[in-house]
């Protein structure tokens, strides 16, 4: 993969590709074949701050956690950009979701990993 400055966090992406992103910039999505396809930035006008985690789950949306904003959010195919989580979060470090539809975010100011049992009841 070329052209990748400063990656910080990946995640399987949709459809066996993977979603990379920067500490401070944005996340882009890539191809099974390993190819650039966009960024979610670009896609969405979505703006963030500093990044702290990027999964995807079993729909293919990706899930961003940006500590900066303090906030988790859900971009799903074709749709734009829902907020999941916004409070009660303050320093992000991590994000993941299961089969099951729990999403798991890592907070490290207070040391817990914060489980949300269904989180697309939040969008």
């Amino acid at each position: 993969m070329l052209g990748l400055e400063g990656p910080c966090w990946v995640g399987l992406g949709p459809d066996g590709g993977l979603a990379v992103s920067k500490e401070f910039g944005d996340v882009w999505l890539f191809g099974s074949a390993r190819r650039p396809l966009c960024s979610l930035g670009d896609l969405t006008g979505h703006h963030f701050g500093s990044l702290a985690g990027v999964c995807t789950d079993a729909a293919g949306s990706v899930i961003v956690a940006d500590e900066q904003r303090r906030q988790v959010t859900l971009f799903p195919r074709a749709r734009s950009p829902i907020c999941l989580v916004s409070e009660g979060l303050r320093w992000l470090l991590g994000v993941a979701c299961a089969p099951q539809g729990q999403l798991m975010v890592a907070d490290t100011e207070d040391g817990y990993i914060k489980v949300y049992q269904s989180y697309l009841e939040l969008a």
